[in-house]
């Protein structure tokens, strides 16, 4: 059997005035159970910018603004047959603003959480409060060591 071709997915590191980042318990789909940022397939024709403002809006109702490129990961879900490059983008939310749980077949929960605490999520071999991090996000630390937001 011919391996599937891989895909473009954005991930969006969404910070608050406080300086923390929401990340969502996925479910439904392939990475149930495991910690993710807002993001999605992106779309023919579209930029990553828009696919960020997009699928953010339609995760969590949560409008960004002040994109960036920060950098990209290569992941290859063995079991699924699934394999992503995930492009991710840095933003901001407007303050005070609350992520809302609009697609509850795909996300259970929305946490803010530090960057301290995300490097805790996706340390090696550890789960950080039990929780695992989704393999780009997982990827994101073992391929690129020095990156920070």
């Amino acid at each position: 059997m011919d391996a599937p071709n891989p895909r473009v997915g954005i991930a969006v590191f969404v910070r608050n005035s406080q300086g923390k980042f929401i990340v969502g318990k996925r479910q439904g789909s392939h990475g149930a159970g495991t910690w993710a940022l807002p993001g999605g397939h992106l779309e023919y024709g579209e930029s990553w910018e828009t696919c960020a403002e997009r699928e953010t809006l339609e995760e969590t109702d949560l409008k960004i603004r002040d994109l960036q490129y920060l950098t990209a990961t290569n992941s290859v879900f063995e079991v699924e047959r699934k394999h992503y490059i995930t492009i991710f983008i840095g933003s901001v939310c407007e303050e005070g603003a609350e992520p809302k749980i609009i697609e509850p077949e795909k996300c259970e929960a929305w946490e803010w959480v530090s960057w301290e605490e995300l490097l805790q999520f996706g340390k090696a071999g550890t789960q950080f409060e039990g929780r695992e991090l989704f393999l780009p996000i997982s990827n994101l630390f073992e391929q690129r060591p020095d990156f920070r937001v």
